[in-house]
């Protein structure tokens, strides 16, 4: 008999610690506030015909992993069945030993399937296959019933600026007790390192919102337009995944100029492409404070590197990596930018280069105000960084330079259902951290005190934080 690896006291290491957990962390609802959840299944209130299907398909994590371990692409994205994909997977879990995909595969088997007598391996891929495949088949595993077992109150899924936002209303008009609110990201209305993207994301544009797009100024006119519709049906927040903050100096008659060469087909140059995203990134922040929105910038992601699976998978499909941009000098300069003119918004800062963590810990320090409890905050750790020793390094350095009291915690940032547990993860490592420091006589040995303060961190911060209701 296999000792039973996912325990109720799994990453507890000390008394403290599970005290924490037990009577604070995990009775605290989900507040999801970052994801890429597909809005049309939860509008439809899908239900997945077996695991594959729930758990592999668009799992980008997973997949760097069944390919590090010799698998077949035809097994990972290609035309095999579902559950010969599955059988790949599970071949793969035993070889990914600290590895956080085996924390989380574990974690996701136990919550909500309540499986957690067996490791996933070759010889019980069929069995853990079978039981779970035909549970989430039944209605009580649809995905809505699926948020309602994780105990999820609001999640915030990613959309651009064309979405019409028809799943959104759809959810809403059927008073699913679960808020389900969308997140503005306008990335490809900028992305001048792909011009005939953005000539037709500008066409587009034109025709949604019945505007003549000749000039810059009636491309902002749209974009302005699209944000306030995404205003009116319920966005609160925006998010940008770039390279790094842009805060060239530029001219009105320089940016004309730059769009004017776009719309006729022209390449800009590395220095005007640069001055381009730098006026839309200032437009794109100036309406967010608005609105009254909340603005995220996830930096440092060096994205499609291999450029042969690129063409044949696309985007998002597993070819992503950490890079090492400048990142302290352009982003202080966009953020002193906004705040010399009282327009800068409540804004998150996540880094995917660990090398940063100090970094961004200082620079929300740099424009915090007093109008509000951690108006800047230093995101969790994202993508690379959302295991174990990231999660602990980000909040060390958010220790030791902020108010990790003020943090606003963990999000799923998943296109996946099953990624709830991540949350659980996350509650874990902090109530462990907290309890190590109780034991060491670093921290007081006070309940309410530091019970209070992971209630916060779980919960109560994002929902007071964030211009979402709940009700």
């Amino acid at each position: 008999m296999m000792t039973q690896f996912i325990t109720e006291d799994f990453l507890l290491q000390t008394k403290t610690a599970r005290r924490l957990y037990h009577e604070h962390a995990a009775k605290m609802p989900i507040y999801d506030y970052h994801c890429h959840l597909p809005t049309a299944q939860i509008a439809a209130d899908h239900r997945f015909e077996n695991l594959t299907q729930a758990w592999l398909y668009g799992d980008h994590y997973k997949w760097r992993a069944m390919r590090t371990n010799g698998v077949s692409e035809k097994f990972i994205t290609g035309e095999k069945s579902d559950y010969e994909k599955f059988e790949k997977w599970a071949q793969t879990v035993p070889c990914c030993l600290r590895n956080p995909l085996y924390h989380w595969t574990h974690l996701e088997l136990k919550n909500p399937f309540g499986i957690e007598d067996k490791l996933l391996g070759p010889d019980t891929a069929k069995v853990i296959y079978e039981t779970v495949s035909e549970m989430l088949r039944s209605p009580e595993f649809s995905v809505r019933n699926i948020m309602r077992k994780m105990n999820v109150k609001l999640v915030c899924t990613t959309e651009g600026p064309l979405d019409t936002l028809e799943h959104h209303k759809k959810i809403w008009a059927d008073g699913f007790e679960v808020k389900i609110h969308t997140a503005w990201r306008p990335d490809q209305a900028m992305a001048t390192e792909n011009l005939p993207a953005l000539k037709a994301f500008i066409d587009k544009l034109a025709s949604a919102c019945d505007i003549d797009i000749k000039d810059y100024a009636a491309y902002i006119e749209a974009l302005r337009q699209r944000h306030d519709y995404f205003h009116q049906n319920g966005c609160r927040l925006s998010d940008h995944g770039i390279e790094t903050a842009y805060a060239e100096d530029y001219t009105e008659s320089e940016i004309e100029k730059i769009f004017q060469k776009i719309l006729r087909g022209k390449q800009p140059d590395l220095a005007e492409c640069l001055k381009f995203k730098s006026a839309m990134m200032m437009e794109f922040a100036v309406m967010d404070h608005e609105t009254g929105w909340v603005q995220q910038l996830h930096l440092g992601a060096l994205r499609n590197n291999n450029t042969r699976l690129f063409k044949t998978l696309g985007p998002d499909t597993g070819f992503d990596s950490i890079g090492d941009f400048e990142i302290a000098k352009p982003l202080a300069k966009f953020l002193d930018r906004l705040d010399t003119d009282n327009r800068l918004a409540k804004t998150i800062l996540y880094n995917l280069n660990p090398r940063d963590n100090e970094l961004l810990a200082t620079m929300i320090g740099n424009f915090q105000d007093g109008s509000a409890p951690g108006k800047m905050q230093f995101g969790s750790g994202w993508w690379f960084l959302d295991q174990k020793h990231g999660m602990e390094e980000q909040m060390n350095a958010l220790s030791n330079m902020g108010l990790l009291s003020r943090f606003v915690g963990m999000l799923t940032d998943s296109r996946s259902f099953l990624s709830y547990p991540r949350h659980e993860y996350f509650r874990r490592v902090l109530c462990n951290m907290l309890g190590d420091d109780v034991e060491a006589g670093l921290l007081p040995n006070d309940m309410d005190l530091l019970g209070k303060m992971v209630e916060d961190i779980c919960f109560n911060n994002a929902k007071n934080y964030f211009p979402m209701a709940l009700d």
